[in-house]
C-alpha cells in the first residue's frame, strides 16, 4: 500500500523497551515513516504529542504517570489531526469497547501478529480506521457479566480507590449503611466472596479501568 505525501512522523509510547523497539521496526519496515520521540510514560507522550506533532502516536493502554485514556483525551486536544493507535496488552472486553467508544483510530493487542499490524498501520496512515482480527473477535463474544447499576460502579470504582464504607458514604451523600448494601449485591451478583475477589473480578472483566491499579 502506496503512503502518499510522506514522511510521516511518529510517536511510540509505551514504557517497555521491548515493545517500543518492536512497534519502530513494524513503522519503519512501512517507508515513508519516521520516529521522531519515543515515550515512557503518558505524560511524556503528551508532552511530546504537542511539540511534534506527528502524523501517528502509537500508545499503551497503561501508561505511567497518565493513564492511556488521559493521553488520548490530552492529544486529541493539543494534535487533532494526529492518528491514535492504541496497542494493549489488555483483553477485557469492556477495556476493548471503551477504546472503541472513544473513536480511537487504530485498535491492536500486543499478541498481534506484526504483518497484520502493519497493514493496520498504512490503512490508519491513509486516511483509514483498523480494529485488529483478535480484538474483534473479544467484542463479538457473547457478554456473560451480570449488570451492575450506575450507583453500584460508583461504589466499586471508590472502594477499589481504597475507601471504607464511611468515605464512600461521605463522598456519595448516602448513607454507611447503603453503601454496604451495595457492596453485599455487587458481591452476590458476581459469585465474590472477599474485596479482593470483587477486585479483581471486576479488573479481569473490565469494569474497573485495570491501569487505575498499575
Amino acid at each position: 500500500m502506496s503512503l502518499p505525501f510522506g514522511p510521516y512522523h511518529a510517536v511510540i509510547a509505551d514504557d517497555h523497551a521491548v515493545v517500543r523497539d518492536g512497534l519502530r521496526a513494524i513503522l519503519e519496515s512501512i517507508g515513508e515513516v519516521e520516529i521522531v520521540g519515543e515515550a515512557e510514560n503518558g505524560l511524556e507522550a503528551i508532552s511530546l504529542a504537542k511539540e511534534k506533532k506527528p502524523a501517528l502516536l502509537t500508545l499503551d493502554a497503561a501508561m505511567p504517570l497518565a493513564r492511556g485514556m488521559e493521553v488520548f483525551v490530552e492529544v486529541r486536544r493539543w494534535s487533532p489531526e494526529t492518528r491514535i493507535i492504541v496497542v494493549t496488552g489488555f483483553t477485557a472486553k469492556g477495556h476493548l469497547a471503551d477504546w472503541i467508544a472513544a473513536d480511537v483510530d487504530g485498535l491492536f493487542l500486543k499478541s498481534c501478529k506484526p504483518d497484520e499490524m502493519r497493514r493496520g498501520f498504512e490503512l490508519i496512515l491513509n486516511g483509514g480506521a483498523y480494529v485488529s482480527k483478535s480484538v474483534l473477535s473479544i467484542l463479538e463474544q457473547e457478554s456473560k457479566i451480570p449488570s451492575l447499576t450506575s450507583r453500584e460502579r460508583q461504589v466499586l470504582h471508590l472502594i477499589a480507590e481504597g475507601l471504607n464504607n464511611g468515605e464512600i458514604a461521605e463522598r456519595l451523600s448516602v448513607s454507611a449503611k447503603t453503601v454496604d448494601n451495595h457492596r453485599t449485591n455487587m458481591m452476590s451478583k458476581l459469585d465474590v466472596h472477599s474485596i479482593a475477589q470483587l477486585i479483581a473480578y471486576a479488573l479481569k472483566e473490565g469494569i474497573l479501568d485495570q491501569s487505575q491499579q498499575l
